[in-house]
């Protein structure tokens, strides 16, 4: 065994941090696991102390680092988790190195990703996800000079929007599919809401030279070498935008994968968990977007609620629920306000790719009856993803079950999978 814990936290975006924080000032051991390079998830991404204060949150951000680092808690980062070799303990890798982490309690914080659907052109060069636009930008993308537009569901699109804007691109516009009577009642309700909806008022601020229209979505992208132009429509009529980016996003999807090797039970597409944020498998805690996407303050409320629970704090913890319980209704708001129109399931045609880790395109997959038929005769999501993004492609397409949780939860070597495993049994054993 390499590390024994008494609280693991898997996940160190803002729901991790506040969880392994509270924790580890609790007095317990506490180890946080996150495969970046830095704490901070998506939302915090390339932040540092010194220039939060002039980012989204970034007040935020520097209270969670600092509390963390005071804590005492382990951080390891670049440590991904690939196994779940027995009960109580989890296979890490990083670089060719595994270690084996026992711990007595868990707390998942894996957060989520971008939804994507397929539309032709949608592998051109230049078209990338909305989140990985913002990701990129991060890392130093250039984007000076360039004719951006953004396009998909949900409100990181503004968010996404305001960033090119700031980075000096041209944002050609902003194509949100929901219909505004939606986001009117939307926006009515985030009267309960005041700092999200001072939050977007301000992202629109940033971006009114651009058009912004609801009820809209692209159903082409064309270009000789990468992407040029994009087809929209509302439905009624079909327009093209000159552009050297699209940014094209559909909302989020929890990443699952390792709740469901660790057998936790999911309903309506999230981590069922209770008031204290435990799962059904004994002493492993969910929290974040695991149990539904609700933002920054819902991960914050709940991560802090599973590490004191884990703590054996109970006190504590129950005295956050109500703030968890506002983020869950948020969510809630968000799912119904940005729900996906049927007309998006018919933009592919038989020939645009829909798994492009093994270039299987909609007509193969036609007429089959489920996820597994689609991957024996298909391949599709066996390449290096795993089925990550053509996994929720299919599930709203053709409504299969995609979802799975099986070793390795990413890509390892052969090594890591075996190194360890006598010592690892024999570990189970003496407990």
């Amino acid at each position: 065994m390499s590390a024994r814990v008494d609280v693991l936290v898997v996940g160190a975006g803002p729901g991790g941090m506040a969880a392994a924080t509270v924790a580890a000032e609790a007095g317990r051991r506490v180890c946080l696991v996150d495969g970046g390079t830095a704490p901070g998830g998506q939302i915090w991404r390339g932040y540092s102390t010194p220039s939060a204060s002039r980012s989204p949150h970034g007040r935020e951000f520097v209270r969670w680092s600092e509390r963390l680092q005071r804590s005492g808690c382990a951080v390891w980062q670049g440590w991904q988790v690939v196994d779940h070799p027995a009960e109580g303990v989890l296979r890490v890798e990083r670089d060719g190195e595994c270690r084996d982490v026992g711990y007595e309690r868990l707390i998942l914080a894996t957060g989520a990703r971008e939804r994507f659907l397929p539309f032709p052109g949608w592998t051109l060069p230049g078209v990338m996800g909305a989140g990985g636009v913002q990701a990129l930008m991060k890392a130093g993308l250039e984007a000076r000079g360039r004719r951006v537009v953004v396009a998909g569901s949900g409100p990181l699109l503004l968010a996404v929007a305001a960033g090119l804007h700031d980075a000096g691109a041209t944002v050609a516009g902003i194509y949100e599919q929901a219909a505004a009577g939606r986001l009117a009642r939307f926006a009515l309700r985030m009267l309960r809401h005041p700092g999200k909806l001072a939050e977007g008022a301000g992202y629109r601020l940033k971006t009114r030279k651009a058009a912004y229209r609801t009820g809209a979505w692209v159903v082409r992208a064309e270009g000789k070498d990468r992407v040029e132009r994009v087809t929209v429509t509302d439905g009624r009529r079909e327009w093209q935008v000159e552009c050297d980016w699209l940014a094209c996003g559909f909302h989020l999807v929890p990443n699952l994968e390792l709740p469901l090797l660790l057998g936790c039970s999911v309903a309506g597409g999230y981590v069922a968990v209770d008031a204290l944020q435990q799962s059904s498998v004994a002493n492993v805690a969910c929290v974040g977007e695991l149990t539904g996407i609700g933002g920054l303050e819902k991960a914050l409320a709940e991560g802090q609620i599973a590490g004191w629970a884990a703590a054996g704090r109970e006190a504590q913890a129950r005295a956050m629920t109500a703030e968890a319980g506002r983020g869950r209704r948020f969510g809630a708001e968000l799912e119904a306000a940005f729900a996906l129109r049927e007309e998006l399931r018919t933009l592919a045609d038989a020939e645009t790719v829909v798994c492009r880790c093994e270039d299987v395109p909609y007509g193969a997959l036609a007429g089959k009856v489920g996820w597994r038929e689609a991957k024996l005769h298909t391949r599709c999501g066996m390449g290096a993803c795993q089925g990550r993004v053509c996994g929720a492609v299919t599930e709203f397409l053709f409504g299969w079950d995609a979802k799975s949780g099986r070793p390795p939860i990413y890509p390892a070597l052969m090594s890591t999978m075996a190194e360890g495993a006598e010592e690892t049994k024999a570990a189970a054993q003496r407990r």
